[in-house]
């Protein structure tokens, strides 16, 4: 029998993976994978399962009343999890936490399979999960046990889901706990990991995409062109990806293959310093084209540190850009040092 992998992303962040059956209810896969989804009646009336199914394809049902999944609903998205039985995968949201619904986050080993300088700027964690690859949406992250420390640090996967080898992008912070550790980093050291989390994901794509990344805010997009790439997607991506300083500018390589796998996919390079040579200098709102944003039906993501993400959304709001959607992660490095 065929089943289909149903992503459950919680109000927390938290996202567990449960499989559901052909002809299941989302409800009592989610009940079998021992995950209390809000429920009252389970008939369709209450309307307490209510969730928000933002991919796939499915059957919403028909053994419900109007009151509890209303027509305007219905066309925003809006699932009964009682009813809902999926004809693809699917994504999600649960309008409560992921403690409420008693579960939490998922762990898996991993062990270290390289760990690549780039610039002395960032670092480029590549690490081996073999059978145990964990499923995740592309543009997610991890919290990685830095070994030793009692601390944790979070990264967004900068490669595609259920590979055998994951990878991050690093921003190598002097004196900062992950940092310092990476120094000494030799393949075969184990790591555990905490995930996946985050709401910031890829969602259906169904019009333009403008990627915005700032600094090591371009793991997420990495994972996601990959994915792009994978499904084979036609429609048009822009990505400008910028940084502060010349040396700063990294994986620019990794970028430029997908121009060869994707065959609407453009990007520039912006830097902030005014002493770079660097053809386009100042900010990435300086660098958008209005082709980019197709009038409004675009779906913007940006990812990056919180003064980047803030001047963009400013930006936006001055200029009244309304895309169809904007989706958004700040980043803040945590400078916390090793003990000594």
């Amino acid at each position: 029998m065929s089943s289909y992998k149903i992503a459950l992303n919680f109000e927390d962040g938290v996202t567990r993976f449960i499989d559901c059956k052909a002809g299941e209810k989302v409800l009592d896969a989610a009940f079998r994978a021992k995950i209390n989804l809000p429920m009252d009646c389970s008939d369709g009336v209450c309307g307490t399962c209510k969730c928000r199914a933002e991919s796939g394809s499915y059957d919403l049902g028909d053994d419900y009343i109007d009151d509890a999944l209303t027509e305007d609903e219905k066309d925003g998205g809006l699932v009964l999890t009682c009813q809902m039985v999926p004809e693809s995968d699917c994504v999600i949201a649960v309008p409560t936490s992921s403690v409420a619904c008693k579960t939490g986050q998922s762990g898996f080993a991993a062990t270290v399979a390289k760990v690549e300088q780039h610039n002395d700027a960032a670092v480029v964690l590549e690490l081996d999960v073999g059978a145990a690859a964990p499923v995740f949406l592309p543009g997610q992250y991890v919290n990685i046990d830095v070994p030793a420390s009692g601390q944790h640090r979070s990264y967004s996967f900068s490669s595609a889901p259920a590979d055998a080898k994951v990878s991050f992008l690093i921003k190598k912070i002097p004196g900062g706990v992950m940092s310092t550790w990476l120094e000494s980093a030799q393949p075969g050291d184990k790591l555990e990991l905490h995930g996946p989390l985050g709401s910031f994901y890829l969602r259906d794509v169904q019009r333009p995409l403008l990627f915005l990344a700032g600094g090591t805010g371009l793991a997420p997009f990495l994972s996601m062109l990959e994915v792009l790439a994978r499904t084979g997607s036609q429609q048009k991506v822009h990505l400008i990806y910028g940084v502060t300083r010349d040396l700063d500018l990294v994986l620019v390589e990794a970028i430029e293959a997908y121009a060869a796998k994707l065959p609407n996919f453009s990007f520039a390079t912006v830097i902030a310093d005014a002493e770079s040579s660097h053809a386009r200098k100042g900010w990435v709102t300086q660098h958008i084209p209005a082709d980019a944003l197709n009038d409004g039906d675009v779906d913007v993501y940006l990812c990056g540190p919180p003064p980047m993400v803030d001047a963009v959304r400013k930006y936006f709001d001055d200029e009244g850009v309304k895309p169809n959607s904007f989706h958004y992660e700040k980043f803040t490095p945590n400078v916390t040092a090793k003990a000594a």
